[in-house]
């Protein structure tokens, strides 16, 4: 086994490979799991694809190790989010290092975490392990966690039970207990044209999407009123805010479309169904409202994506493993984020958050990861060796 130092700048070399396939979530991200496939191969490593049902992207699942129960799970996904319009001062597909600190879209977020997995390939295989390190490696996280529901499944089916699932999201390399839950909306409503001065001639799909709007505005107020004092997360309680809103083609042309879309995060333990049980009565009322006047409108609410929560465990597993791992004595941490750790959870698997780099650099211009977290990563990596070679 090298010194984490070497590992620490093997980590590097394939980062910088892997942030230089832009692998927006928008776009296809097969060209990087050739990459990581010949790898594998190289290593005499079988691997295999968990496609897409477009045949366009592709998770990744690779075993290390004997064919045996009690392995881990290094779980990461390979899309990054748009750098469009964003005021990078490098290029975005290019690391970049200066001052300590290593830039690129995915470089934080959560490409290092992959190669510094990666990096670690040969001494997996090279070691004499007692139990199986598996990769899964996943498509569209960014976009509602939708690639790795399949991915889940088939290690549920294929894979002897792994002991423990590492999700190396950016947390610093302290471990992180539990996250929030993620629910996206899709709200088209459809009236009618007409000129804005013949009001009575038409239905503007805009006002009307107002007014749906502005009851979710006071249903986030709300729910931010009810939080209780004593939940760990920050912000506390459930938090709900419209994201995208795009409607009318003139000023002067009442809107026949304006379609919004809008998320809930939720605590462990909230159903975001029922928290919006009254939205969608409005959502209904306001349908009838225009198909009285323009029966080929109306509002469609469609669910894009539907994220676990991802709850503490008390004496977990996973939490023990990587707090060992990593030399960490801290709290009890959890993220108001959403990540594939509650789907994880969901599917029975005993899971943890840790890995390089911070959340704060996440979707930023100019994202960056510091040298030293990739250095600690290494660390943990090396001592994750020797704990899965051990009796």
């Amino acid at each position: 086994m090298p010194s984490s130092e070497a590992l620490a700048t093997r980590a590097i070399e394939i980062l910088t490979d892997l942030v230089a396939f832009d692998t927006t979530s928008r776009g296809s991200n097969l060209a990087l799991i050739e990459y990581v496939e010949a790898m594998l191969a190289e290593r005499g490593v079988a691997s295999r694809r968990v496609p897409n049902a477009e045949g366009t992207k592709a998770n990744l699942m690779a075993t290390i190790g004997p064919n045996v129960e009690g392995g881990v799970v290094l779980s990461g996904h390979t899309d990054v989010v748009p750098v469009d319009g964003q005021p990078w001062s490098t290029d975005p597909w290019v690391l970049t290092r200066k001052d300590g600190r290593l830039y690129g879209r995915g470089s934080s977020d959560m490409k290092a975490f992959l190669a510094l997995s990666l990096a670690t390939l040969p001494h997996f295989v090279a070691a004499p392990l007692k139990r199986p390190v598996h990769f899964a490696f996943s498509y569209d996280e960014e976009v509602g966690c939708l690639g790795a529901p399949d991915m889940i499944e088939e290690i549920a089916k294929t894979v002897p039970a792994p002991a423990w699932v590492l999700v190396g999201e950016p947390t610093d390399m302290q471990a992180i207990s539990g996250h929030k839950g993620i629910s996206s909306f899709r709200v088209t409503v459809t009236g009618r044209e007409a000129h804005s001065s013949l009001t009575h001639l038409g239905v503007s799909a805009n006002m009307h999407a107002i007014r749906l709007m502005h009851y979710l505005l006071k249903l986030s107020e709300d729910l931010a009123s009810r939080a209780d004092p004593a939940s760990p997360f920050t912000p506390k309680g459930a938090s709900l805010t419209v994201g995208q809103v795009n409607g009318g083609t003139a000023v002067n042309i009442l809107a026949r479309e304006c379609v919004f879309i809008f998320d809930l995060r939720t605590e462990p333990g909230m159903d975001p169904f029922a928290l919006l049980e009254g939205f969608f009565a409005e959502a209904k009322a306001v349908d009838a409202l225009i198909k009285d006047r323009a029966p080929e409108g109306g509002v469609l609410v469609e669910n894009r994506s539907l994220t676990p929560s991802f709850a503490p465990e008390p004496n977990g597993v996973a939490e023990a493993f990587a707090r060992r791992l990593a030399g960490d004595n801290g709290p009890l941490r959890v993220a108001p984020y959403a990540a594939e750790a509650g789907q994880f959870q969901a599917a029975g698997f005993s899971t943890v958050i840790c890995g390089p780099g911070s959340i704060d650099q996440a979707h930023q211009p100019d994202e960056f990861i510091e040298v030293s977290q990739i250095e600690r990563g290494a660390e943990f990596m090396v001592r994750l060796v020797e704990m899965m070679s051990a009796d």
